[in-house]
């Protein structure tokens, strides 16, 4: 069985969100194809403090190489996903180095400066999204990309659609308390529609400590680290999920919602134009909140379109086919 290293920050392992998600994803279907997946990450992080001038996670990641290298070559690994730019450098000591990035130099992103010299030095590159591809190419050069979805769990998605079970006035928005991701646009629509129910759900425990500092809304329902079969159960409650994040890189919650056959209302940025789907609708924080309650007052109270479209495009099936295609390239 060919050994694949896959590099990720320690808290992302630690924390019930996209790259964990990712994470379990890819060594399960891995291991269908024939392909060990060997996660490997720094005991040290400094994800408390990531903020702070200093302790930015992609100078935390330049200090971990020798953690990083240990466990690599005691592995007798030779080819390596690596998922944040701090990693970029691996390449080179290991050839065969392939970032998946979590997140990408975009100005509307934390770090964004700090993130583009590592990008400039990248080569090779499997993203989730067409836009992502387009963006590696135009602004850093990288022609050698390869676009594969984090598939839905199709499994999760049959087990919970239930129609007979939506909330008709339930919005549900998935995200963390990060400028970027605009907890504060939900509650502020909670604020002026209280007869609207919003459920907010966080990626980890450490966002019920920082979600104080808000004052919710008594229509707000707050959730924190749920697991994958707890958030499908709750998706398919909800009649309409909206995102409302400045920029993506994965936006899995939000084809997740597709294939719950949800009505979605998203951002007009680009990097969501492969939410195209009947009704998935693009707006912006000047008609979020008329969209959001056009969308809750629609007679569909479910959207079969979306799901088709979803289950076609971002399966877990989709995914394996993806990644089938590209080890039988890659590890040669």
């Amino acid at each position: 069985m060919k050994k694949v290293g896959l590099v990720m920050r320690k808290i992302q392992f630690a924390e019930a969100q996209g790259p964990r998600v990712f994470a379990e994803r890819l060594q399960a279907l891995g291991a269908e194809l024939g392909v060990e997946i060997i996660f490997i990450s720094p005991e040290r992080h400094v994800s408390g403090h990531d903020w702070i001038p200093g302790y930015e996670h992609e100078k935390g990641d330049l200090v971990n190489y020798d953690i990083v290298l240990d466990q690599i070559y005691a592995q007798g690994i030779e080819h390596v996903i690596f998922t944040v730019s701090g990693f970029t450098y691996l390449k080179m000591f290991i050839k065969n180095s392939v970032l998946f990035p979590h997140s990408f130099p975009d100005p509307a992103l934390t770090g964004y400066e700090m993130m583009k010299p590592f990008y400039s030095i990248v080569d090779k590159a499997i993203v989730q999204t067409e836009f992502l591809k387009q963006q590696l190419d135009s602004v850093f050069g990288v022609t050698d990309v390869d676009v594969i979805p984090i598939g839905f769990s199709e499994e999760l998605a049959n087990r919970y659609f239930d129609p007979g079970a939506i909330v008709h006035n339930r919005v549900l928005w998935i995200g963390r308390d990060e400028e970027n991701r605009r907890p504060d646009l939900v509650l502020e629509y909670a604020r002026r529609n209280p007869d609207r129910e919003v459920y907010m759900v966080f990626g980890g425990e450490r966002y019920r400590e920082s979600m104080k500092k808000y004052d919710i809304p008594d229509n707000v329902k707050l959730q924190f680290a749920l697991s994958q079969a707890e958030i499908f159960q709750l998706m398919n409650s909800a009649k309409v999920y909206w995102s409302c994040s400045k920029f993506d890189t994965f936006a899995m919650p939000l084809t997740e919602a597709l294939a719950m056959g949800k009505i979605v209302v998203k951002p007009e940025h680009p990097c969501y134009d492969h939410i195209s789907s009947r009704h998935a609708f693009a707006g912006n924080e000047h008609n979020w909140f008329e969209l959001v309650n056009m969308a809750l007052d629609s007679p569909y109270s479910h959207s079969l379109d979306n799901r088709e479209y979803a289950f076609g495009k971002f399966s877990s099936t989709v995914m394996k086919e993806g990644y089938r295609q590209f080890f039988d390239g890659w590890l040669k």
